[in-house]
């Protein structure tokens, strides 16, 4: 198998889920064979938003012939990794380089995890969610936009509140008795706005 490891391993964060790894080729003579490629071994430490020490799966990308660098696609955003590199001949893979840690940035978050809504009255209406179950980072705040929509389906003025990041309820006021209202709910990273989650709920008609 081949006798050394690849030298001045370097990655480049591109983004959030993206990283570029190149590494100094090995003297061919240490190959001791014909060489085939290079393996990038990498796996995720922990996420930065949790604290959750999950079984670590180790991922490897296979890269053929005398190419001194790869791209690792599929990163989790606010993560911190750790990888190395191994060069491979017909017989096997060397010795592994040092590891190396990086952190990916903050992406968007996902769409919160649920949006419920209770306890109609003639004019209000309680709004309960959960938080993200992939917040790619730090959340910044929740933005909820509501609209109410007319018994032929149009839809009417738009709202919208920006509501801080540590709430997960809302006792809406002042809305109209017997009507529907659509709600548009999502939440905020310093990088953007995740995906969103909609709902409809009802106003009661008289008490």
């Amino acid at each position: 198998v081949p006798m050394v490891a690849p030298g001045n391993v370097q990655v480049h964060v591109i983004n959030s889920t993206l990283a570029k790894v190149h590494w100094d080729p090995v003297p061919l003579k240490t190959v001791r064979g014909h060489l085939q490629g290079y393996k990038v071994y990498y796996w995720k430490v922990q996420s930065l938003s949790r604290r959750s020490r999950r079984h670590v799966e180790k991922k490897i990308l296979t890269f053929r012939g005398n190419k001194t660098f790869g791209m690792l696609p599929g990163l989790e955003p606010f993560s911190s990794y750790k990888l190395n590199v191994r060069v491979v001949n017909g017989k096997g893979e060397g010795p592994a380089s040092p590891d190396k840690v990086f952190k990916t940035p903050e992406g968007v978050p996902s769409s919160p995890s649920f949006l419920k809504i209770t306890n109609p009255t003639l004019d209000s209406l309680t709004l309960e969610w959960g938080s993200p179950t992939h917040p790619n980072g730090v959340l910044t705040s929740y933005t909820l936009k509501f609209q109410p929509i007319n018994n032929t389906h149009e839809l009417g003025p738009l709202v919208e509140i920006r509501i801080p990041a540590n709430e997960s309820s809302l006792i809406l006021k002042n809305l109209n008795y017997s009507t529907r209202y659509k709600f548009y709910f999502n939440a905020q990273t310093s990088v953007g706005s995740g995906s969103q989650i909609t709902e409809e709920a009802v106003t009661i008609m008289d008490e």
